[in-house]
């Protein structure tokens, strides 16, 4: 499994053969600004919630590749009823794509689209494929992550680290804790004033606690 950071919370995903984008908010992200959203591959576009720092460029990558959209069930119509072809999920539901598993889990956060339509009841991913990830989404601490490995033993667990809008690095070392895994990648960070954060500073808390902690550039990419 590849994993490509496009800055801010926006992942592209190669497992099994397939391309997916998570969260894409990509042409808005002065930080991203030497990605072409134009070039990008998509089978399928994984949504966590409908704030326009995640969906801001579903559609144009939608278009340009006839991606299946997959999120709750409220985004799912929302996109659906603009023509797109969509996948709806609800909290708990897993279902098995040609790619892998995906479940849609809990996150405490808001969800609500630039419009103002609703957004349903924000979430996270767990994609069991040739890899085991799980991708938060935008999140607090939750002891609902504790649930994660009672079914899945995760490879890597994506987190937002930034604060303000979202948990911190010291709480994303605890829900390495949570979710049992020590392999973390960090994301929802440094794209705006309220989410600058200390990267050494941010890395040393994991280092102290035994665990590992990848920021990766925008255009770089981790293999799982």
């Amino acid at each position: 499994m590849k994993i490509t950071f496009y800055g801010h919370a926006s992942l592209g995903i190669e497992t099994n053969g397939k391309h997916i984008i998570v969260d894409p908010f990509i042409t808005g992200n002065e930080l991203a600004s030497h990605i072409d959203i134009n070039t990008l591959k998509a089978d399928y576009i994984l949504l966590t919630h409908a704030h326009g720092d995640h969906v801001l460029d579903v559609e144009a990558i939608a278009q340009n590749t006839g991606a299946t959209i997959v999120s709750n069930a409220e985004i799912a119509t929302y996109y659906g009823k603009k023509g797109f072809t969509t996948h709806p999920m609800n909290h708990g539901g897993s279902w098995k794509f040609d790619f892998g598993t995906v479940k849609y889990v809990n996150a405490i956060h808001s969800s609500q689209f630039p419009d103002g339509t609703d957004g349903g009841n924000p979430g996270g991913f767990v994609i069991e494929a040739d890899k085991n990830i799980y991708i938060a989404g935008d999140t607090a601490l939750t002891y609902d992550m504790k649930l994660i490995p009672l079914r899945t033993k995760l490879d890597l667990a994506i987190f937002p680290i930034g604060s303000n809008f979202t948990m911190d690095a010291e709480d994303a070392v605890i829900a390495a804790d949570f979710v049992e895994c020590n392999n973390v990648l960090g994301y929802h960070f440094d794209t705006f004033g309220y989410i600058k954060i200390d990267h050494e500073a941010a890395k040393k808390l994991f280092t102290d606690k035994g665990k590992n902690l990848t920021l990766l550039e925008i255009g770089a990419s981790l293999d799982v």
